[in-house]
């Protein structure tokens, strides 16, 4: 099997919508837009996910990749994503970069144990609600 002519057909940019969706063009012009409100629903529920509960990262990325099978510029969105994704992936497997971010957690979590010590220390430990009453 040649994977040669796999990866140019993979990487090749544009349309994915089927051929006889593709031959009349006010078909193309309506699948297009329901492929962009589709995405675009998506992508909404993922920014309102980012400050409550849920994946919205990973929901706004399910988005562009809905976007992608329709439309150039997500396509190119995602390749650069996933391109600075690969490298962040590579940097963090770094054994300094390691070390060093394992040294900052270590510093941090030293610092965080201070405070809540200087503080339970200082005011003591009270629970927000009243057991006793």
């Amino acid at each position: 099997m040649d994977t040669g002519s796999d990866e140019r057909a993979a990487a090749a940019l544009g349309s994915r919508a089927p051929a006889f969706i593709k031959a009349s063009r006010p078909l193309h012009l309506s699948w297009q837009v329901g492929v962009f409100v589709v995405g675009l629903a998506v992508v909404a529920a993922g920014i309102v996910m980012l400050p409550l509960p849920g994946p919205g990262w990973l929901v706004i990325f399910g988005g562009m990749a809905i976007w992608a099978t329709e439309f150039v510029w997500a396509q190119l969105v995602l390749r650069w994503t996933r391109r600075k994704v690969s490298e962040a992936a590579q940097k963090a497997l770094d054994p300094k970069v390691r070390r060093r971010n394992i040294t900052l957690t270590a510093v941090g979590l030293v610092i965080v144990a201070v405070l809540v010590g200087v503080y339970v220390w200082k005011f003591g430990i009270v629970m927000p609600w009243k057991i006793n009453e």
